[in-house]
C-alpha cells in the first residue's frame, strides 16, 4: 500500500499584545502594565499567557512611557518584537502597528519575500488571569470552526458601560456595538466584548486597511474588523468564557487588589489539590513562580514570592515572608524574613529571624530567635541559636554561636570575612571582629572580643580582668534602694 500523506500541521500563532494605554484611572508614575499581582508585572502574566500557545512571534504595542513598558517586555523575552503606535488613538491603530512590525519581522526572515501568515491572536496587557490553556482553547475553536475571525466574550449581570456582542439567529456574530451608540434593546444584551480575538492574518490585513477614525473620538477601533468580516461575507466566532474574571481588565488598583486577590485563590487552590497542606487559604500568599512539593505545609500569615521552592514535609509560618528562598525537605521556618537564602534539609529558623541575600544553613543546622545572616555559609548541624549577627562568615560543621555573638564585619570602610570551623564553640555575647580565623575545636570564653586567629583547639580570651570595688553603692549610690538592699545583704552576712 503506498504510505499515506502526513497531513499539514497548522502554523503556530503570531500573538499581539496591546499595551500602548496610558493607564491613567490608576493613579499612579508607574505605567499600567508595569503593576503587579502575584509576582509577576501585569504585562508579564500576558506573555507567560502567549508564550503557552508557542507562537512563532510575539509582538508587544507601547506608547505611552514607551521606553520603561519596551524595556519590561525585552527583559521578559528577548525576542519579543516592539511595535510603536504612533500618535493616532485606538486599538484599531495598535493591531495596524502590530501588524507592519510582524509582517517587517517575517521580510526580514525570509529575505524580504515573506510576511506574517496564519492565526493571530490578538490579546490585552491588562487582563492577568487569562492563561495559556484559555487562549489556546479559544485558538482550536477558532481553527475548528473555520471562522475568519474569532473574539472572546462573557456575560455580565450589569453590563454597563462595555460594548455588547450581537449576534444572529444561529449564533455568529454580527458585530460589536459600544454602549453609547446601542439601541434600548442592545443595552439589555449581557454578553460583553473581551476584546481579544484570534483573526486569519490575511483577513486582518485586508479588514484593518478599511478602518476609519470615529467621528466622535478620533479612533480606529478594531471593533471594526467583524463589521469587515460580515461585509465581506465571512463567519464570525464569538467563544463564551463562563469566568468574568478570567477576562476582567485592571484600570485601577481597586480591581488590581480584587484580581490579585482572585488570582491568589485560585493559586492557593491549586497546591491544595496537589498535596499542600495550607491551613488558611485566606492569609496565605503564593506568587506565581513558586514552586511546592506535597506535604508542605503554611501556616498562617505566610507570604512565598519570586523563585522561592519548599521541598516536601517543611513547614513555614506563621508570618513567614521568603523572597528567592530555597528550603529544605523537612526544614521549620517560623516568624522569618528571608530574602535569597537556602535553608537546607531538616533544618531550623526563627522566630523572628531575618535571613538576608547569601545566607546557606546547612542541613540540620539552626539559626534561632532574633539573629540576622548575610553571606553566611552554616555547616550542617551548626548553630546560631539567639540574639546574633553572622555576617560574611563560613561556619564549619557542628559549631555553636552563644547568645549574643556578633560577627563585626564591617571596619566603617569596607567589609571582611571570618571564618570559623568545625565543632567551634562561641561564647555568650562575644564579639568576633573581621578578618579572623578560628580553627576547629576551638572555644571563646564568655563576653570576649576575638581580634586575632584562634589555632585549632586553644581558648580565646578576650577581656579585661575583673576588678571589685567593695562598698561601692553604698558610697555612690547612697539612699537608693540598690543601697539599701546591698546594706541588707552585707549585715545578713556579717551577723
Amino acid at each position: 500500500m503506498p504510505e499515506q500523506a502526513t497531513p499539514p500541521q497548522p502554523l503556530a500563532p503570531a500573538v499581539v499584545i496591546l499595551a500602548a494605554g496610558q493607564g491613567t484611572r490608576m493613579k499612579s508614575a508607574k505605567p499600567k502594565v508595569l503593576h503587579e499581582i502575584a509576582g509577576r508585572s501585569l504585562l508579564a502574566h500576558a506573555v507567560a499567557a502567549a508564550q503557552q500557545l508557542d507562537p512563532r512571534a510575539i509582538t508587544v504595542v507601547v506608547r505611552h512611557d514607551r521606553d520603561a513598558v519596551a524595556g519590561h517586555a525585552l527583559e521578559l523575552d528577548p525576542g519579543i518584537i516592539i511595535a510603536d503606535q504612533d500618535e493616532v488613538p485606538g486599538t484599531g491603530r495598535a493591531a495596524q502597528a502590530a501588524m507592519a512590525a510582524l509582517d517587517g519581522a517575517f521580510a526580514s526572515a525570509a529575505a524580504g519575500q515573506g510576511q506574517a501568515e496564519g492565526p493571530v491572536v490578538i490579546t490585552a496587557s491588562d487582563v492577568p488571569l487569562l492563561d495559556g490553556a484559555t487562549l489556546a482553547g479559544v485558538l482550536e475553536q477558532h481553527r475548528a470552526s473555520g471562522a475568519a475571525v474569532t473574539l472572546l466574550s462573557t456575560l455580565l449581570d450589569n453590563p454597563t458601560g462595555y460594548g455588547r456582542v450581537v449576534r444572529a439567529a444561529d449564533g455568529s456574530v454580527t458585530g460589536i456595538v459600544e454602549e453609547k451608540d446601542a439601541t434600548d434593546e442592545q443595552r439589555a444584551i449581557k454578553e460583553i466584548n473581551a476584546s481579544i480575538y484570534v483573526v486569519d492574518a490575511d483577513i486582518l490585513r485586508a479588514g484593518l486597511a478599511t478602518l476609519t477614525k470615529s467621528a466622535v473620538t478620533g479612533e480606529l477601533y478594531l471593533t471594526d474588523i467583524v463589521g469587515y468580516a460580515n461585509k465581506a461575507g465571512l463567519s464570525v466566532n464569538g467563544v463564551i468564557i463562563p469566568d468574568p474574571l478570567t477576562v476582567e481588565g485592571c484600570n485601577d488598583k481597586a480591581t488590581l487588589a480584587k484580581l490579585g486577590a482572585e488570582l491568589n485563590r485560585r493559586l492557593i487552590n491549586k497546591w491544595m489539590l496537589s498535596g499542600v497542606n495550607v491551613i488558611d487559604p485566606a492569609t496565605t500568599w503564593v506568587d506565581v513562580t513558586v514552586e511546592l512539593a506535597p506535604d508542605v505545609t503554611l501556616e498562617p500569615g505566610v507570604q512565598l514570592r519570586g523563585d522561592t521552592s519548599v521541598a516536601k514535609n517543611a513547614t513555614v509560618g506563621p508570618d513567614s515572608t521568603l523572597t528567592d528562598v530555597s528550603v529544605g525537605e523537612g526544614a521549620s521556618v517560623t516568624r522569618t524574613h528571608a530574602t535569597g537564602a537556602v535553608i537546607g534539609a531538616h533544618a531550623e529558623v526563627g522566630p523572628f529571624t531575618y535571613l538576608r541575600p547569601g545566607t546557606v544553613l546547612g542541613e540540620k543546622g539552626k539559626i534561632g530567635a532574633y539573629c540576622e545572616t548575610k553571606n553566611a555559609n552554616i555547616g550542617a548541624n551548626s548553630k546560631v541559636p539567639h540574639l546574633s549577627y553572622a555576617g560574611d562568615v563560613t561556619i564549619g560543621t557542628g559549631a555553636n554561636l552563644g547568645a549574643g555573638t556578633i560577627i563585626a564585619n564591617y571596619d566603617g570602610v569596607n567589609k571582611h570575612k571570618t571564618k570559623i570551623g568545625n565543632e567551634v564553640r562561641i561564647g555568650s555575647d562575644s564579639i568576633i571582629v573581621a578578618p579572623v580565623s578560628i580553627g576547629d575545636g576551638a572555644y571563646t570564653a564568655a563576653g570576649s572580643v576575638i581580634t586575632e586567629d584562634l589555632p585549632a583547639g586553644a581558648l580565646g580570651v578576650g577581656r579585661a580582668h575583673q576588678h571589685n570595688s567593695p562598698g561601692w553603692t553604698a558610697k555612690r549610690r547612697a539612699g537608693t534602694p540598690a543601697a539599701q538592699a546591698a546594706s541588707a545583704a552585707t549585715k545578713a552576712t556579717t551577723s
